[in-house]
């Protein structure tokens, strides 16, 4: 089958996706935080994207994801579907705004819903949010799952290091996996886990696995759009493949205009009115 099989002009929804995996295309997934961005990602013929809660790091300069709230979460939301004609967009949750409490749940995805206008959610975390997320199904709140590393509860394992190595986790997490399948989730992210624990996950459920660090044997690929991009030079892991360097881009053309500025060559009489 060819690669470049991308429609885009069809809009893409979560019945789009289970078709995808279905026929055997492959699912292109980025981040994106604000308009201008959000408007070459899709226009590039991106599928998914998503609106990261990685955002904390990469808009926000924290050190994790925790400290990102719902209303900058719904912000950066609104922001991306101003933007977006044809890409599926999801809106991450924000740590403590689902976890214990499905009720608070439920009333946070309805506030990212209609405020944002997003069209679905992902949580983080497995058979602990059942209630959370089956709460958020019922209010027709399409639901992306997160398995394996959960940046959310990094104080929890106290690393970033590959997930599900020992059999008990990888266990645990196939049986999450089938339970977020089974509940009605559209598509499951896995992050960062051996790569042959990805792709058993991805032949045993229904639904798409899109991984992060977790090999070629899913149904797509999810990257922050500021690592892949080489804008972010502070994150080098194995999984990253960086297809620019923008930061080495914008650096060049920015002492250039410092250079112009300083030597009065800019502006000249043709940028002047």
């Amino acid at each position: 089958m060819s690669t470049n099989t991308t429609d885009n002009t069809r809009k893409v929804t979560t019945r789009r996706l289970i078709e995808m995996k279905q026929r055997g295309e492959k699912i292109a997934m980025l981040t994106a935080y604000d308009y201008s961005s959000a408007k070459i990602v899709d226009e590039a013929g991106v599928d998914v994207i998503l609106v990261g809660d990685s955002a904390s790091n990469v808009m926000a300069g924290n050190v994790t994801t925790l400290p990102i709230t719902l209303d900058q979460m719904i912000y950066h939301g609104k922001s991306v579907m101003k933007a977006v004609k044809r890409a599926l967009v999801v809106v991450d949750m924000p740590f403590g705004t689902y976890q214990g409490n499905s009720k608070e749940a439920l009333a946070s995805a309805i506030r990212i819903m209609k405020e944002s206008h997003a069209e679905a959610v992902k949580l983080e975390g497995g058979v602990e949010i059942r209630e959370s997320i089956e709460r958020i199904l019922s209010a027709g709140i399409p639901v992306c799952g997160h398995l394996g590393l959960t940046p959310q509860s990094i104080n929890k394992f106290g690393t970033y290091a590959v997930r599900a190595r020992q059999e008990a986790e990888a266990e645990k997490l196939i049986s999450d996996a089938r339970m977020l399948d089974e509940i009605g989730c559209f598509a499951i992210v896995i992050e960062k886990v051996p790569a042959e624990l990805a792709a058993r996950v991805a032949q045993e459920v229904r639904v798409p696995v899109i991984g992060i660090g977790a090999g070629g044997g899913c149904d797509g690929q999810v990257l922050v759009m500021h690592d892949m991009l080489g804008i972010n030079k502070g994150f080098s892991p194995r999984f990253l493949r960086r297809y620019a360097d923008l930061a080495g881009i914008m650096d060049t053309a920015i002492k250039q205009y410092i250079t112009d500025v300083k030597d009065g060559d800019f502006p000249n009489g043709e940028e002047s009115y």
